[in-house]
């Protein structure tokens, strides 16, 4: 199927299906996983059958992250092998080499998630090689905004987000840690009218707006928790409209609309929400104790009923019109941002999902892991570690490691390791991973 029969299909999908329509799409969809997974998959062949209802979801296993990691080389359907793959991705994530596809196929990428080890997931090319059609149907922006001139801004870049370079969208990337008169230089040099980035990074540009020859058009946010303060002081300031994407290594979670309000793409996850006692929550402004969802679009790694840290809260039909679900709320995605003084005075931010990058990559030996700085800039890495030998190692590789990264940044770290459980507390939406005192 070509990518302008993608894009109107998307459209209409999200435009026009019914409660129903969209329930009987996700039934054929999910089927139609069933049957390539128990095919392909070793994992899967004693444990899926296929449905008549979603009512039978439940008749399906749970998985999750450990699940997944451990089962890595039979639940994968195009017989990928995790330990050759993980080499080769924290390899090129230790070298920023982010382009290119593993085995000429296939995208693989590392996530930390909010909880646990690194998870590995794997992309094919035909998907990727989809994203500019699904970018112009999902992405939010409008279209009388192209042609797009993007700066994607995010801890890393892969091959999946090159992907969605077309004729009519022009992306152009650059790390979170790039100096801030660095990334207006960029945004003037190339007439920038979308600006992607997390919401602590467009925090960063405000006192620069005045510096932006071409006002940007649209701000699309993702990666932490957009608040709708914040929201609007971002809109005020840049005078141009704020949205929200959802994406997360496990799926193209949800997506703004013409409204500008986040909805599920219910045709790309089948998402399921529970309660303590695993009944259905369907009400908004509910705080759910479980998310489980289906990607259903990547045969290469099934995702079928697989548990996700995150959370998300309901939030009342939209405007717009469409019957996929709105979402009022993420939780789980926020952190705070880490800021040390320079030796000339100024000060430096460094964000959490590039710590945590060098963490999760320094060793396997991690099952979770709290970075707390205290008012003197000092940090305290605490480590819950899988296997307790030969800590004193472990404890010098991360101290090796985070100091030297930091030096990158000019950023003299001063760091303390210590080793201890860290119990995930009951309230997912209360945990958090990096911690700024004072």
């Amino acid at each position: 199927m070509n990518g302008l029969v993608d894009f109107f299909r998307l459209i209409v999908h999200r435009n026009l299906f019914s409660h129903k329509h969209i329930q009987a799409y996700q039934l054929k969809q999910l089927n139609n996983l069933i049957k390539h997974t128990k095919k392909h998959a070793p994992y899967y062949q004693k444990t899926l059958h296929p449905l008549t209802s979603l009512n039978e979801l439940n008749q399906l296993p749970l998985i999750n992250k450990a699940t997944l990691m451990e089962h890595f080389d039979t639940i994968n359907t195009v017989g990928i092998h995790k330990e050759e793959a993980m080499k080769i991705a924290v390899k090129k994530e230790k070298d920023k080499d982010y382009l290119g596809y593993y085995q000429d196929h296939f995208v693989l990428g590392l996530s930390s998630g909010t909880s646990g080890n690194k998870g590995l997931f794997i992309t094919p090319k035909s998907l990727t090689k989809k994203l500019p059609f699904v970018f112009l149907a999902r992405s939010g922006l409008p279209l009388r905004f192209l042609p797009y001139r993007i700066l994607f801004m995010l801890r890393v870049f892969s091959q999946g987000f090159n992907d969605i370079n077309a004729p009519m969208i022009s992306l152009k990337y650059l790390s979170t840690m790039t100096p801030v008169n660095e990334i207006m230089d960029q945004i003037n040099t190339h007439k920038i009218n979308i600006l992607m980035a997390p919401p602590s990074l467009c925090r960063l540009l405000l006192p620069q707006v005045h510096h932006i020859h071409t006002p940007l058009k649209m701000i699309v946010t993702y990666a932490e928790v957009l608040e709708e303060e914040e929201k609007q002081r971002l809109a005020s300031t840049f005078q141009c409209k704020v949205i929200e994407i959802y994406q997360a290594s496990e799926g193209q979670m949800a997506s703004a609309c013409s409204h500008g309000h986040l909805h599920i793409n219910e045709d790309m996850v089948l998402v399921e929400l529970k309660d303590q006692n695993m009944n259905e929550v369907t009400q908004p402004h509910v705080v759910a104790h479980k998310m489980i969802i289906t990607n259903l679009v990547n045969v290469a790694q099934p995702l079928i009923r697989y548990e996700m840290n995150d959370l998300i809260v309901l939030d009342d039909p939209c405007p717009c019109g469409s019957h996929f679900r709105t979402i009022k709320h993420v939780l789980g995605r926020h952190d705070d941002v880490f800021f040390f003084t320079l030796e000339d005075g100024t000060k430096q931010p460094l964000f959490p999902d590039l710590i945590s990058r060098w963490i999760i990559t320094t060793s396997e030996n991690i099952r979770e892991y709290q970075l707390i700085q205290h008012n003197d800039e000092s940090c305290e890495l605490i480590i819950d570690p899988m296997i307790h030998n030969d800590l004193s190692h472990l404890k010098a590789q991360l101290i090796e490691r985070l100091t030297q990264a930091c030096l990158e940044y000019q950023i003299h770290l001063k760091i303390k390791v210590t080793f201890k459980a860290i119990p995930l507390p009951q309230d997912k939406a209360k945990y958090k991973r990096f911690i700024v005192q004072g």
